[in-house]
């Protein structure tokens, strides 16, 4: 039993992008199947994936904080200098409606996602430069996020800022100490590597529940607005998303890295926790229902845009290492 979901967890990890949009699809012809998936559920589910998160890292990964604090100083403040003013930029030049232009914002004023690690990896980026910008940005978030978020969108709607700190520190900062300490404890014993395999595929799981749930709530005004509310919503997403690589990319240029770590800060930076931001859409923007809808659509499209990213790379290395035979 234990092998196949070993099994299952690693399909979904190399899988997580056309397995989420497939939750959606599936969802919207079938609104009703993640109706279940609102308020406490939702924030709950979201902490089972910080939990995940925290169960596979280790002390050594927060030394990184330490040891290379210019680069994991440089990343942070890309990650929360970047994101938010091309969101805001994209907010007021595409003059967006207010629900939509909270989920951008929204997403933009959140830590990097938690699979941008994965992405690091896969493209032969900095890893350990990856994993210290995501602890960076996720200790720093129940301060930034709102903060942020009442300098970017205080004009549009009243930001509960001391609420959206209590929720993130809820959410994220408690599940991924727990995830830690049960890490630190229990690493030692043989059982526990079998538990962490597990992990991608609850993460990822959790993830496409969030997402169908979203679908689940505003399916309605989908429906009603047509094909092109979706468009509409989702060409920001991408502008948002490509934009924040490129910027990315520079930011590790203007700092003088290596290409290792300027692509591990082009992702980091691109691809948000928007997991976080649909949660905080629902609890606290409630009266906005379609600002979930952004969130939702980068939930999805940062995991398919960092899976071709790396493509990229890795094919850019390929051509790099014919040419010089």
């Amino acid at each position: 039993m234990i092998s196949i979901l070993q099994t299952a967890s690693r399909w979904l990890g190399t899988y997580t992008s056309p397995f989420i949009i497939a939750v959606a699809v599936i969802t919207f012809f079938f609104p009703h199947i993640f109706d279940w998936v609102r308020g406490t559920t939702q924030t709950v589910i979201l902490g089972i994936i910080m939990l995940t998160m925290g169960l596979t890292l280790t002390t050594r990964d927060f030394r990184i904080l330490a040891q290379r604090p210019l680069d994991v100083l440089v990343g942070a403040a890309a990650q929360f200098i970047i994101m938010p003013g091309v969101a805001y930029l994209l907010v007021n030049v595409w003059h967006l409606d207010p629900a939509l232009a909270l989920g951008i914002l929204l997403v933009g004023c959140c830590p990097g996602g938690v699979s941008s690690n994965i992405m690091s990896f896969l493209c032969h980026g900095d890893v350990a430069f990856s994993v210290g910008m995501t602890c960076a940005s996720t200790i720093l978030a129940p301060v930034m996020t709102p903060l942020l978020m009442q300098i970017t969108a205080g004009e549009i709607i009243e930001i509960d800022t001391i609420g959206m700190f209590t929720n993130i520190l809820i959410v994220t900062i408690i599940p991924v100490g727990i995830g830690c300490l049960l890490n630190y404890l229990y690493s030692s014993r043989k059982s526990f590597p079998t538990i962490q395999s597990l992990m991608p595929g609850i993460s990822v799981t959790s993830l496409a529940c969030i997402v169908g749930g979203v679908i689940s709530t505003v399916h309605d005004d989908l429906v009603a607005r047509g094909m092109t509310l979706f468009l509409w919503t989702f060409a920001v997403v991408l502008c948002h998303n490509t934009l924040g690589y490129i910027l990315g990319w520079t930011a590790g240029t203007l700092a003088r890295f290596n290409v290792a770590k300027r692509r591990t800060i082009s992702i980091e930076v691109g691809m948000q926790n928007a997991g976080l931001a649909t949660v905080l859409a629902a609890t606290f923007f409630a009266a906005q229902p379609l600002a979930v809808l952004p969130c939702a659509i980068s939930c999805a499209w940062h995991s398919i845009s960092g899976t071709i990213l790396a493509g990229i790379f890795l094919r850019h290395d390929r051509q790099k290492a014919q040419d010089g035979k």
